[in-house]
């Protein structure tokens, strides 16, 4: 999905690659079993793995869609962040993924670094966020 996914954010641009992305979610309103946290941590290191070892270099918003996606595949409701800051006269931006406010697969806080917006670019569709 890292290779893929790092090209349609170049020939199709984010929106509508991720509108695409979220055709292939589960529609039903059942979510993961809880466990949640553990499930992101092993998901985030699959994900990282294979930005290591694959093909190319998938940059933070490569990575964090496709972890986002597989997250919400699970049922887990993950949300893709996005924060900025300037340095030295340039904008720099990130992408990471948050669930239950703990962020995934991440060296370093990102909130320590960038200021994020205020809002989740993308979040898991409502009814896999809630619980029977």
């Amino acid at each position: 999905m890292l290779p893929l996914t790092r090209l349609a954010l170049r020939v199709v641009g984010f929106r509508r690659w991720q509108s695409f992305l979220t055709r292939f979610l589960p529609h039903s309103s059942q979510a993961a079993p809880a466990g949640d946290a553990a499930r992101g941590a092993q998901t985030a290191r699959m994900v990282r793995a294979a930005a290591r070892e694959g093909l190319g270099r998938p940059n933070c918003l490569s990575r964090s869609l496709v972890l986002w996606w597989l997250l919400a595949r699970q049922g887990c409701p993950a949300e893709l962040r996005i924060g900025a800051r300037k340095k030295d006269d340039a904008l720099e931006a990130h992408a990471w993924v948050e669930l239950a406010g703990r962020v995934l697969g991440e060296d370093d806080d990102p909130h320590a670094q960038f200021a994020a917006f205020e809002q989740p670019v993308a979040a898991a569709p409502r009814s896999l966020g809630t619980r029977p």
